[in-house]
């Protein structure tokens, strides 16, 4: 918003800036809407004006339909090339999980295009739109659930040194990601290699199964999928 950080991030990546939303728009093969949901109608109704009527209009907010959103340009959704996603924060070190909602609209060249661009930081995954909120759910809130911090708490309750906790937990939670992603294995059966008999794994499981830990992470889920429709 300032401009002494616009010209830091234009040297930085070595990009045009601009403090106007509609130059943006009005130069834009590919428009990114990437702003909260509750900013969408005063961003959009800024720049529609401006927007070139073939432009591919990529959203990333959460709740907000393809209906609702081509509705605020003033334009039918089943013509304007209009495609949701929901990457989430891994992202930042080229470890996003992306769900892509193409509309009736988009050509598959727009969906190639968009693919594209969200497979430059991880993976993405195209879906129907009845399922976004579920995605937005799964893959953009999960971040902030998973219990790296809670698996560290435990690890220092049991003597280790802080900072060599959280590089266990967090080394721990993305290779057991990986294991998932690359072996296509369910995670049940996973979970069952590392459960021997008598062993402590297995107790650890049963510990978390007696407090309630996934019908907890269920009803996380639940609560973000009815937040984002009430958005």
């Amino acid at each position: 918003k300032t401009e002494a950080t616009r010209q830091a991030k234009a040297t930085q990546f070595g990009i045009a800036v601009t403090a106007d939303n509609r130059e943006v728009a009005a130069a834009a093969d590919v428009l990114v809407l990437a702003v909260k949901p509750q900013f969408f109608p005063e961003v959009i109704t800024e720049i529609r004006g401006a927007v070139n009527e073939n432009a591919l209009v990529i959203s990333i907010a959460a709740g907000l339909t393809l209906e609702r959103i081509a509705a605020l340009f003033g334009r039918d959704e089943n013509t304007m090339r209009l495609i949701r996603c929901m990457p989430n924060t891994p992202a930042l070190v080229n470890a996003g999980c992306t769900a892509v909602c193409p509309g009736t609209g988009a050509t598959e060249d727009d969906e190639a295009l968009c693919l594209a661009l969200m497979e430059s930081f991880g993976h993405a995954i195209v879906i129907p739109e009845r399922l976004m909120d579920a995605a937005s759910a799964v893959a953009g809130s999960s971040p902030a659930f998973v219990f790296m911090e809670a698996l560290a708490d435990g690890a220092v309750e049991a003597g280790m040194p802080r900072a060599q906790a959280y590089e266990f937990a967090a080394a721990a939670v993305a290779g057991s990601a990986q294991l998932v992603l690359e072996t296509g294995r369910h995670p049940g059966d996973l979970k069952d290699m590392v459960c021997s008999p008598g062993g402590t794994t297995i107790e650890g499981v049963k510990a978390l199964e007696q407090r309630g830990f996934r019908a907890a992470a269920m009803e996380a889920v639940g609560a973000c999928v009815a937040k984002a429709k009430a958005l």
